[in-house]
């Protein structure tokens, strides 16, 4: 049984997120629960290094995880074979093309070791709405006009928040990631949570203060 402290949950929409450094060891950086994912909510979250993940039919779960996985454009790794990969101009990559079908493709991708998904419907709505408003974008690749990959996530300032990606074809992801990389502005682009994938990629771990100073520098 976790015991949860008082200040992390979420009566109303105007209850403030709890100082991250107070989130828990165990789950590991769980700040707060409940709450509606409102544009207003959304975007204070981001901006204080939190973000929503739960499952299907438990409440709004929002996390700041320590350590933080991130990347910058140095660190960004290209294997051999991806670099051929993107120098045969197989690919198409577009932007905020088709918003909605990237998110829907993330939340029902099968996924290795996973069962299900974090991506419900109130997350679609939400993420859809904050793209129509200008916040949340969408990087997507296409072989032959047929969406076959892509990512999504929140831009606030110089530092996207990547929250998901998908690929029906091998690297199809990986070409969004390298594009999101190569070809923007952002300075730092936020994986969350430590994954294989990413760190692949030359994703790598950083303290959670560590990542709260670079948003303030960012931001």
């Amino acid at each position: 049984m976790i015991d949860i402290p008082q200040a992390f949950i979420l009566n109303s929409k105007d209850t403030p997120f709890p100082d991250v450094n107070l989130a828990l060891e165990e789950p590991n950086g769980l700040i707060a629960i409940g709450g509606e994912l409102s544009t207003e909510r959304l975007l204070n979250a981001y901006q204080q290094g939190i973000f929503p993940w739960y499952s299907e039919g438990e409440p709004v779960l929002w996390y700041s995880p320590n350590p933080r996985m991130v990347i910058t454009k140095d660190k960004l790794h290209i294997s051999k074979s991806l670099a051929k990969l993107l120098n045969s101009e197989r690919f198409e990559v577009r932007t905020d093309t088709n918003f909605e079908q990237v998110i829907r493709q993330c939340k029902t991708i099968k996924r290795k070791d996973q069962s299900s998904t974090w991506i419900d419907d109130d997350m679609v709505v939400a993420y859809t709405k904050l793209h129509h408003q200008g916040h949340a974008h969408s990087i997507e690749v296409y072989e032959q006009d047929q969406l076959i990959g892509g990512l999504y996530g929140v831009a606030i300032g110089k530092v996207f928040f990547g929250e998901s990606m998908f690929s029906c074809k091998s690297n199809a992801s990986k070409v969004a990631f390298v594009y999101l990389l190569q070809k923007t502005d952002y300075q730092l682009v936020d994986c969350q949570v430590e994954n294989s994938h990413l760190k692949s990629l030359g994703a790598f771990n950083i303290e959670r203060s560590a990542f709260m100073l670079k948003l303030k520098e960012l931001l």
